[in-house]
C-alpha cells in the first residue's frame, strides 16, 4: 500500500435527532465526501457498513440513536474529490445574501453547478463545503440550472431540510424568476399549463419535452418590460420540474434569451451581438417559513451583465 493511499480509521457515529429520517446513502455521501457512489454501494453490498452492528440496503432510512460504523476508505479513493481554486471560494463567499444557523441564502452565480457529478469536479455545493470546513452539514434545498442565478437555499440543519423539502411537495414555497424572452410580449398575464417528460440521453443529458404523457407542469408568465424584439418576463412555476421555465417559455414560442438548449438560434444570435453571453433567467425572489412558522422572504438583484442587456432593449432596436 503507497503512503498515500493510507486507509482512514473506522468510524462509529451515533445519530441524532436532527440526522434521523435521511436513507443511509445519502449519509454516507454526506460523510464520505469526494468517494465515489458506486464505492459507497459496494460497501453497503458487503456489509462494510452496519447498523447497530447489523447489515442493512441502501434504502434503510436512519433512526435517532442508532450507531452506524463507517468502515476504513484509502485516502486514494478521494482523489476525484477536487477542490474549487481560491477564485471560485471567493466568489462564492461574495455571493451569500444571508446565513444563520439553520441555513444560508447564495445568490447563485451563473456557470457553476448546483454540484458536482457528470463529468464536473466540483459544483456549489462542494464549494461551500471547502469554503466553510467547520459546518457538519451543508445540503442543497432545492436546485438551479447551470446558466441560471439567483437566490439558492442551503440548509445547515437536517430540520430545516426536513422542513423545506416538505413545503415545496405541498407548494408552499414561492419562487420567481426574471428572463428576457424574444419577441413583444401582448398576452398580459399568462398561466401555462404543459406536462412535461423528461428523457435522459445515453450522454447523460437530460432533455424536457410537453408530452401529454409527462408529469403535471405549471408556470405563470407576468411581463415586466416589452420592447419591439425582447420582453422582460417575472416567470413564477407553480410546479417544479426540471427545465420547466425554459421548456414552457419555448412551447409558448416566447423561448428565452441565451437558452442554446431550448430557445431559438437567430434570436440568441441577435441577443449575443448586444451582449448577452448566458442563459437570461435568474430567480429573483424566494419566499418560505421557517420550522417555526415564521415567513421568510430574500430578493437577489439582476446581475449587472443582465442589467445591462434590459437597459439596451429599452434604449435601442435591437
Amino acid at each position: 500500500m503507497q503512503e498515500n493511499e493510507k486507509k482512514s480509521p473506522v468510524r462509529l457515529e451515533t445519530i441524532d435527532d436532527d440526522q434521523a429520517g435521511q436513507r443511509i446513502d445519502n449519509f454516507l455521501l454526506t460523510k464520505l465526501k469526494g468517494v465515489p457512489k458506486s464505492h459507497i454501494y459496494r460497501l453497503l453490498r458487503k456489509g462494510e457498513v452496519r447498523v447497530n452492528k447489523g447489515r442493512i440496503k441502501p434504502v434503510y432510512r436512519l433512526k435517532a440513536g442508532d450507531i452506524v460504523r463507517i468502515p476504513p476508505v484509502r485516502q486514494g479513493e478521494r482523489a476525484n474529490n477536487v477542490s474549487p481554486g481560491q477564485l471560485v471560494l471567493r466568489r462564492l463567499e461574495n455571493s451569500i445574501l444571508f446565513e444563520d444557523k439553520h441555513f444560508l441564502i447564495l445568490n447563485k452565480p451563473t456557470g457553476i453547478a448546483v454540484h458536482g457529478g457528470s463529468g464536473l469536479a466540483y459544483g456549489i455545493i462542494e464549494g461551500l463545503r471547502a469554503l466553510k470546513p467547520e459546518e457538519k452539514y451543508l445540503e442543497l434545498v432545492h436546485r438551479l440550472d447551470r446558466e441560471t442565478s439567483g437566490c439558492l437555499i442551503i440548509a445547515k440543519r437536517r430540520s430545516f431540510l426536513r422542513s423545506l423539502h416538505e413545503q415545496l411537495r405541498n407548494k408552499q414555497t414561492e419562487k420567481r424568476y426574471l428572463a428576457l424572452v424574444r419577441g413583444d410580449w401582448t398576452d398580459g398575464e399568462r398561466r401555462v399549463d404543459a406536462p412535461l417528460y423528461k428523457n435522459v440521453l445515453q450522454s447523460g443529458e437530460r432533455l424536457v419535452r410537453v408530452n401529454q404523457q409527462g408529469k403535471e407542469a405549471c408556470s405563470i408568465f407576468i411581463p415586466k418590460i416589452r420592447s419591439n424584439k425582447a420582453s422582460l418576463m417575472e416567470l413564477i412555476p407553480v410546479t417544479g420540474r426540471t427545465h420547466q421555465l425554459r421548456v414552457h417559455a419555448a412551447h409558448i414560442n416566447y423561448p428565452i434569451a441565451g437558452d442554446t438548449k431550448y430557445g431559438d438560434e437567430n434570436f440568441n444570435k441577435v441577443m449575443r451581438s448586444i451582449g448577452l453571453k448566458r442563459l437570461f433567467l435568474h430567480a429573483h425572489f424566494i419566499k418560505f417559513k421557517l420550522p417555526d412558522g415564521q415567513n421568510r422572504e430574500f430578493s437577489a438583484p439582476l446581475p449587472e451583465e443582465l442589467q445591462k442587456i434590459v437597459d439596451k432593449i429599452q434604449t435601442t432596436k435591437c
